[in-house]
């Protein structure tokens, strides 16, 4: 099976799955950069810890989900292309003022959006917040020697923390059950990343790829598809039910 780079030649992470094969490279590179179906997994982490609550305040659901995908989507993973040790496509293609610029820009965008909550709703949405501040730049930038940049570390801050937020936004509080669903979403999260390590530097290497290891690749990246699409639809199926309820 033969894929395609954005030179079209079947090399590194510009032919992913989750990257389009349509757009001018740059446009191509900026969906790179988001990971939608990962960013997809923990906005939607955050909608499945909304609809545990008793009554959902749907405008605060709007809300959790664009801070997450302002400060995951858009700045943690530009401060993953600025940090990271192992050279990503996109992150060559941005300079690094536009990397910082767009970290930032979200970051306040996404702060001053949970400032507002916290005030005037839940207040107990600060200690999510703090915790996700530190994770951002601590994880993407590898700071201490990367001993924050782990499995463990991006479940705890990318699948745990995402379903607590979405539940605190509701609630101001922290329930057993959304603790509970909040370690399952951890779960998952440690799925993708364990897949997803061996499938980058395997896709990495394409060209060079013997059969069997370009077999390797595709049953890491249907695991990749069926972890991501799949949460990505439990959190609209479970907000579907909850609306016509």
């Amino acid at each position: 099976m033969k894929m395609s780079g954005m030179d079209g030649n079947p090399v590194g992470r510009q032919s992913e799955w989750f990257v389009p094969r349509f757009g001018p490279p740059r446009f191509r590179s900026l969906m790179g950069l988001l990971f939608l179906p990962y960013t997809g997994m923990v906005l939607s982490f955050s909608v499945i810890g909304s609809v545990l609550a008793n009554s959902i305040h749907f405008e605060r659901l709007l809300a959790i989900v664009v801070i997450y995908f302002l400060g995951l989507g858009i700045a943690a993973h530009a401060l993953d292309a600025l940090g990271s040790k192992i050279i990503k496509p996109w992150g060559s293609v941005f300079t690094r003022l536009q990397l910082w610029l767009m970290a930032t820009l979200s970051l306040v965008l996404a702060y001053l959006i949970a400032i507002y909550y916290m005030i005037h709703y839940v207040p107990w949405l600060a200690v999510v917040a703090a915790c996700e501040g530190f994770f951002v730049f601590a994880y993407n930038l590898e700071w201490f020697h990367g001993r924050f940049h782990t499995d463990h570390w991006f479940a705890f801050s990318w699948g745990f923390l995402p379903v607590l937020a979405g539940h605190v936004m509701q609630t101001n509080r922290i329930s057993l059950g959304a603790f509970v669903v909040a370690l399952s979403m951890a779960l998952f999260s440690i799925v993708e990343i364990k897949a997803s390590r061996p499938y980058r530097s395997l896709r990495m290497r394409f060209n060079t790829l013997g059969d069997e290891e370009k077999s390797l690749m595709m049953r890491y990246e249907t695991i990749l598809k069926g972890i991501s699409l799949g949460t990505i639809l439990l959190g609209g199926g479970l907000l579907i039910c909850r609306m016509v309820s």
